[in-house]
């Protein structure tokens, strides 16, 4: 019992307490932040990759005049003056 009537286990016990639990930036919060951070840093790789993809097709596209007249067909349905066009569709 003389343990408990210490004032440094006292202070230190209170001081604790109020870490954890308390203090805006308590125990819990950490961990929150830790995760959300986890999370966010997955995202930046994962865009980080679909970013140099798509650079990498951009390019691909660009430099070949037969690829950019494809896209421009299959996308955006673009053709040629003298040229029907039609489009089928699945249900």
């Amino acid at each position: 019992m003389a343990r408990f009537k210490n004032f440094y286990f006292l202070v230190s016990t209170s001081f604790l307490v109020w870490m954890l639990f308390f203090d805006p930036n308590d125990f819990i919060s950490q961990v929150q932040l830790f995760i959300k951070k986890s999370q966010l840093e997955s995202q930046k790789e994962y865009y980080s990759d679909k970013i140099s993809e798509v650079q990498k097709s951009r390019e691909e596209l660009f430099s070949k005049p037969y690829l950019l007249e494809k896209y421009a067909r299959e996308n955006y349905f673009m053709r040629k003056p003298n040229e029907d066009l039609f489009i089928i569709t699945d249900k």
